[in-house]
């Protein structure tokens, strides 16, 4: 339990790698990247594992990722969005329930559950299953009007709000999961990607 956010605050922020049309066809896979940080300032290591391309791994990686590395003083995880790899989605009560430490998804867009459902059902035979697990993600909460939104499992909407605050340097997106991003793009392209 979070009682006080600390500045210092140990969190993993993952972010996936690019990948083409193609690779969803042939079911490549993409790095995962998780960036361990204090708050905002210092980075004390990254994570990396490979997730299938519109498989559904990701939770899997990112639970073993953070379950089997050395960075035991873990206290938040963080993600970019509920679904990587394409449309790998995270359970995230499951990543919290297994990792014990509480899960924020942060999204600059609200997402569009509806178009989301529609290309889920015209796309995948298990389509049900994997919007059964978009509707199990905990709501979707505004912290800043129209430009950004987080859902959180294992800790309340203010003390979130105040993590995503606290893990910002400069920008919207957390540090730790801008700095996922950047890599795990240089990783599939050669070169890092805006956001």
């Amino acid at each position: 339990m979070i009682r006080k956010v600390k500045p210092q605050i140990r969190v993993v922020g993952f972010d996936d790698g690019t990948f083409s049309f193609s690779s969803k066809l042939r079911r490549d896979k993409t790095i995962l990247i998780g960036v361990v940080m204090k708050g905002s300032e210092e980075v004390v290591g990254v994570l990396s594992r490979w997730i299938t391309v519109d498989g559904s791994d990701a939770t899997d990686a990112m639970i073993d990722a953070v379950n089997s590395s050395r960075f035991k003083d873990l206290r938040v995880i963080l993600l970019k969005g509920i679904t990587y790899a394409g449309f790998s989605v995270v359970e995230v009560e499951r990543l919290h329930r297994e990792t014990g430490l509480p899960v924020i998804v942060v999204v600059r867009k609200k997402p569009d559950l509806g178009a989301m459902e529609g290309a889920l059902r015209k796309h995948f035979p298990d389509a049900e299953e994997r919007i059964s697990l978009l509707e199990k993600a905990p709501p979707i909460v505004e912290l800043i009007p129209e430009k950004l939104y987080f859902q959180a499992a294992g800790v309340p909407a203010e003390t979130a709000a105040e993590i995503i605050r606290v893990t910002t340097r400069t920008g919207l997106t957390p540090e730790p999961l801008r700095l996922a991003h950047m890599i795990a793009s240089a990783v599939m392209t050669g070169e890092s990607t805006r956001e």
